[in-house]
């Protein structure tokens, strides 16, 4: 039997923690690899959050698009050349009665994307081939208890689907998301943009070295010759405010919020 263990990373609170996790010398969890479908419309801040972890090296990390959400939506198309993929939209009839669209974004921009990715790459299959017999996909889920129905939902997703199995560790291993907030910003860098403006306060007091590198590589994201601004039209930091790490007022902001991505992760079926 050939196994092959597959996260869909997210790059938001818990998805992150799971990479990090296959990190510890112990791998509570492994994964072969992470596949990141990208929309094309994330926020700065995310896409710089993801290249940090893609340079740490292991598990290695797979970007893959099936374009710009943004551009399809602007432009009335997808990436099959029909009618764009609609995203969870509001609307309102005559009566004033409000209503929701119907979601095709989240299948055709994440879930097509990593499962091409799987067959096409990981697989070696051609189109419309199918998964040899001696095959099992372990697909890995950033859900975590306080999501126990999101899993579920994903769980008959996968329902009929041969050779591939959904798992959810953060969920077997009991954690919230609070739990993955606690554990990523214990085990981040100095400069995360995960930490609470109370985490930031702590680092200044107890670690004027760490503070001064997360000052230094705060403004780094801001230089024009840098290589992390490349392809960015708007600036970076590593801040939810937007505003230079040392030029910040933490007394007068809220100490326990998450900066910058508390919802980095869909809490529908979109994030991972």
């Amino acid at each position: 039997m050939k196994e092959y263990h597959v996260l869909n990373l997210g790059a938001g609170v818990q998805s992150t923690a799971l990479f990090l996790l296959a990190r510890e010398p112990e791998q509570r969890v492994r994964f072969d690899l992470a596949i990141f479908a990208d929309i094309g419309e994330e926020p700065a801040a995310v896409y710089a959050h993801l290249e940090h972890l893609r340079a740490l090296g292991t598990p290695p990390i797979w970007v893959r698009s099936a374009g710009s959400l943004g551009d399809d939506l602007m432009h009335g198309r997808n990436r099959t050349g029909q009618r764009f993929a609609s995203i969870p939209a509001f609307t309102k009839d005559s009566s004033g009665k409000v209503g929701v669209v119907r979601r095709q974004c989240t299948k055709e921009y994440k879930i097509e994307v990593v499962n091409k990715a799987i067959r096409r790459e990981l697989l070696g299959l051609k189109p419309r081939q199918r998964i040899p017999s001696e095959v099992v996909v372990y697909q890995y889920f950033g859900i975590s208890t306080d999501e126990a129905g999101r899993a579920e939902r994903g769980k008959k997703r996968f329902e009929g689907v041969r050779h591939t199995v959904p798992v959810y560790p953060l969920i077997e291993m009991g954690w919230s998301r609070k739990d993955c907030s606690a554990y990523f910003l214990k085990s981040s860098c100095v400069f995360c943009p995960y930490r609470t403006n109370q985490s930031w306060v702590n680092l200044k007091r107890s670690d004027p070295e760490g503070w001064n590198r997360a000052v230094e590589i705060d403004a780094v994201l801001r230089d024009k010759n840098s290589v992390v601004t490349r392809g960015f039209r708007q600036e970076l930091f590593v801040h939810r405010s937007c505003v230079p790490l040392d030029m910040i007022d933490f007394a007068a902001l809220s100490p326990n919020a998450l900066e910058p991505m508390t919802t980095g992760e869909c809490h529908g079926m979109c994030g991972n």
